[in-house]
């Protein structure tokens, strides 16, 4: 047998020994608590979240890049290694540990008062709650400027009116970071979901990232005191901010779907045989095993780059930056899924192996956390310096 993909290069030696240990407990992590049953949940369209939170919250995935709080202070690099090997498991996993520690913990970390700091960072680190994102919305997924939901004044209280959609963890979160329009700018607010006025609504008949919860909020005059508004977020740039932290953990995400396929596509080209021979041993074959391989290998050096980068400085990449990653790594990703489900012929769309299921997950990691083209535009807009979002 020949080496493991991310071998060929010796990637293992970029790493430190720390970073190798985090990479090991997210493999065993996912060893014991995913990949037995994760065929069966996809196939359900649903996983056992709180339980996953909790064991993931023992081991200390949940806001592991964030400081203080009895949080892990561990670097993007090591976080990013770790969701590599959750999203080996599944992708929707991993975008528990990315919305949970990514979204929710770091905008209450970076915007949030010490009270609201002090009474979840601690709950959500440890699984015991779980958390969710409200941005996007029905009419407004790429362009969050336009936003519906909106955030009124009342006495000394705020009253909240909307509706926001496609939120991960929404059917089963225990509290939701909510962004509205109020008449000053764009305002964040830390929600706990068993106020009045707040209801959600599962979203069931989709055809990915099924072992996860995803669904609607409805926000039908929540009444909230000031002190659940997120005092450091004063514009959209807020949330913008919080998403920029969390696609990194996308960038390497993904690596790790692309690469179970690759494993997957090349311990099954070793055995199945035509034509009296391994089908890993034809021309067409090796070509198609060559090609991914170098993509895989360039995407983890380019999330390498970009962690490095992230844990050098003291704050988030610049958004063209982290652009490059997620346009590239998901393509790239979505493409060796795909490919990989060739070699494998009709084999490649059973449920006993990975790989169907990696490419029906990749197609919505391609279009959440900003879709293709707008990381096309983003990266547009930095080399010509002209705006071709529309307005």
């Amino acid at each position: 047998m020949g080496v493991r993909p991310l071998d060929l290069l010796d990637l293992d030696d970029l790493l430190s020994e720390q970073e190798r240990d985090t990479r090991a407990l997210a493999r065993r992590v996912a060893d014991d608590h995913v990949r037995p049953d994760v065929a069966r949940w996809f196939e359900a369209g649903g996983a056992p979240v709180r339980e996953l939170a909790i064991e993931f919250g023992k081991a200390g995935l949940f806001g592991m890049q964030l400081s203080g709080y009895g949080l892990g202070g561990s670097t993007a690099v090591s976080l990013g290694l770790a969701c590599m090997e959750l999203e080996a498991a599944d992708s929707g996993v991993r975008s528990l540990v990315s919305v949970q520690g990514s979204l929710v913990m770091y905008a209450i970390w970076r915007y949030g008062s010490e009270e609201q700091k002090l009474a979840w960072l601690p709950e959500l680190a440890a699984g015991r709650s779980i958390g969710c994102f409200g941005l996007a919305e029905p009419d407004h997924g790429s362009d969050p400027t336009g936003m519906s939901t909106r955030a009124g004044r009342d006495g000394d209280d705020w009253i909240l009116d909307g509706v926001k959609t496609w939120i991960f963890n929404a059917p089963i979160a225990d509290v939701a970071i909510i962004w509205a329009k109020a008449e000053k700018g764009v305002v964040g607010f830390v929600v706990p979901t068993d106020v009045a006025g707040f209801t959600t609504r599962d979203i069931s008949d989709k055809m990915s990232l099924r072992a996860s919860s995803t669904g609607e909020i409805l926000l039908d005059g929540v009444r909230l005191p000031d002190s659940a508004r997120l005092p450091g977020a004063r514009s959209l740039m807020a949330p913008l901010s919080c998403l920029t932290e969390a696609r990194l953990s996308i960038i390497w995400g993904v690596l790790g779907a692309a690469r179970d396929c690759l494993d997957t596509a090349l311990d099954y080209a070793a055995t199945r045989e035509q034509f009296g021979r391994p089908i890993a041993g034809f021309q067409l074959t090796q070509a198609k095993l060559a090609d991914m391989t170098l993509e895989l290998q360039k995407g983890f050096l380019l999330a390498l780059h970009l962690g490095r980068r992230r844990d050098s400085m003291s704050g988030p990449l610049r958004p063209e930056q982290i652009s490059v990653g997620k346009l590239n790594n998901v393509r790239e990703a979505l493409k060796i899924a795909r490919q990989c489900r060739t070699i494998m012929g009709g084999n490649g769309i059973l449920a006993s192996y990975p790989v169907m299921r990696h490419a029906s997950n990749l197609e919505s990691v391609l279009t959440y956390e900003g879709t293709s083209e707008i990381h096309q535009l983003s990266i547009g807009q930095k080399l010509t310096g002209l705006n071709a979002f529309a307005r």
